[in-house]
């Protein structure tokens, strides 16, 4: 899937095509109108598909010109300073880090667990704690979702870049929230609904939604 788009660019992306992560940087992509070539990368059958460029051989990997950029914090934030309209990181200092700590409890809070749900192999147990764990703290900040269309901001944001694949593999991982989390649902169906966000998604991502 390459993304037709205005903004021209040597750009092409390395990305698992049911990777989350992966799944950031295609909706930031999407959102900034930026052309890339992707390649989708199966890193557990290509092992040393992306040695050559990125020593961990993780997607998403980024190459622009002759910047090879890895890790999706990096990737994202990389690409709303490279294509600055529209912005998806406030301009200013203290607004810019409180964004970046939201990123960090994204990450050690819910996709901690997200990867311990898809994880191979997982033991049943440790499955159930680990899908209990994460709707209980989905339900506990659903309030929060209230006041804002997108996450503590009236402005979609990198935040919702970040939240949105989490929210879109619910179903796969078997969490299903009920009719009192309207507010996270009403959010979840903004970011779904967003023309950047349906662009994003691969084959295998949109048969999760169906």
């Amino acid at each position: 899937m390459a993304v037709v788009a205005n903004k021209r660019s040597v750009m092409t992306l390395y990305s698992g095509s049911t990777d989350p992560y992966s799944h950031r940087a295609r909706i930031v992509l999407a959102e900034k109108g930026v052309t890339f070539d992707l390649y989708e990368i199966d890193v557990d059958s290509q092992a040393e598909a992306l040695s050559e460029i990125n020593p961990y051989n993780t997607v998403p990997t980024l190459v622009d010109r002759d910047l090879v950029l890895y890790e999706s914090e990096i990737i994202m934030e990389y690409l709303d300073e490279r294509f600055p309209h529209p912005p998806l990181m406030p301009v200013y200092p203290v607004a810019r880090a409180r964004s970046r700590l939201m990123l960090h409890r994204v990450n050690r809070d819910w996709y901690t667990l997200m990867n311990k749900i898809l994880a191979k192999n997982v033991n049943p147990t440790e499955l159930q704690e680990s899908r209990k764990a994460l709707f209980e703290s989905i339900i506990a900040v659903s309030p929060m979702f209230k006041e804002m269309p997108y996450f503590l901001s009236e402005e979609f944001s990198l935040v919702d870049c970040a939240i949105a694949p989490m929210l879109w593999r619910l179903r796969m991982m078997g969490i299903i929230l009920p009719p009192e989390a309207k507010p996270i649902l009403d959010y979840a169906k903004r970011l779904f609904d967003r023309e950047a966000f349906q662009v994003s998604l691969t084959n295998a991502e949109r048969a999760m939604g169906e």
